[in-house]
């Protein structure tokens, strides 16, 4: 009867091995799938990285070019009034206006003033 038991408990134990051991053959195959998707994960990260600090330098830069255009915004409107006034007194000229009385006029409504 003593005998019997030992078989028994040698079998369940040798039982139990082999299923720890698959086990243990089962939870290493997970590991390592694990392992290779957390590189993956790391490469598209650093990809992911690099391409934000990539948009966050373009956006920088049209930052300081958007300050710039509002910081001479009105010097550009002038000059671009200036440049209007120019053409309309030039397209005069050549459509045959004497531009020395077009002077002389706008100089004597201005001194009436």
């Amino acid at each position: 009867d003593a005998q019997a038991d030992y078989e028994k408990l040698m079998e369940d134990a040798g039982a139990k091995r082999a299923a720890d051991s698959k086990s243990a053959t089962e939870k290493a195959g997970a590991k390592a799938d694990t392992e290779e998707a957390l590189e993956a994960e790391k490469d598209k990260k650093a990809a992911t990285v690099k391409t934000h600090m990539g948009t966050a330098k373009y956006i920088a830069s049209l930052h300081q070019e958007c300050d710039w255009l509002l910081q001479y915004y009105e010097a550009r409107k002038a000059a671009r009034e200036s440049e209007s006034e120019s053409l309309v007194g030039a397209k005069a000229v050549l459509n045959g206006a004497d531009y020395a009385l077009l002077q002389q006029a706008s100089s004597s409504s201005a001194s009436a003033r």
